[in-house]
């Protein structure tokens, strides 16, 4: 019975090109002939799918805070109750009261901004003055690299709470976010007792 011979697949000529290219041949001018009658020809390799280059913070969005540290000031001052002349206290939000006195926070760290809001407020109304604004800048915004979060506008978020405690409570009448002409959200107008 004669055998029939049969051809190599593609992955046996592969398997035998690569066997071949590291054997050493015991006899060299014999190579030339043992090799497989059609070249191989390889499928090609399905491309990986490109992913579009990522960096860190490539898609987030500037957004305000929204824990519990950073409660609206200007929400907290207009929930508070209105213990002035309402007709006094349209004009002095409308900008048209003009404020006796003006204390600048800006630059200030907390150590320096609480004695000087109350030496100035104490100062005031010991000289009879009513409206006095006192401007704490908006704050910056810093880019928030950590777990905990940054409170923005420090100053602007502790001045209404000192003006509520002693010795100042009782001193402050109303308590107000000043109008746009003398500083908007940066500043409060602050309405004293006689």
């Amino acid at each position: 019975m004669s055998r029939r011979r049969r051809g190599l697949s593609d992955e046996d000529r592969e398997l035998w090109s690569r066997y071949s290219r590291t054997a050493d041949p015991l006899h060299p001018t014999r190579r030339r002939a043992a090799t497989p009658e059609s070249p191989v020809q390889k499928a090609p390799a399905p491309s990986p799918p490109s992913v579009p280059r990522f960096e860190i913070g490539q898609a987030s969005q500037d957004r305000r805070p929204t824990h519990s540290l950073a409660p609206s000031v200007s929400d907290e001052i207009a929930r508070s109750p209105l213990r002035m002349d309402a007709k006094t206290h349209r004009r002095m939000k409308s900008g048209k009261l003009r404020p006796e006195a003006k204390l600048d926070l800006h630059g200030m760290t907390l150590g320096t901004a609480q004695p000087e809001l109350v030496r100035f407020i104490l100062d005031a109304q010991a000289r009879g003055k009513r409206l006095v604004i006192v401007v704490t800048g908006k704050g910056k915004h810093k880019a928030g690299d950590g777990p905990i979060p940054n409170r923005l506008g420090v100053l602007k978020h502790q001045v209404p709470q000192w003006l509520r405690m002693a010795p100042l409570a009782t001193i402050v009448l109303q308590v107000t976010e000043a109008h746009r002409s003398h500083g908007g959200s940066g500043a409060y107008y602050v309405y004293l007792r006689r």
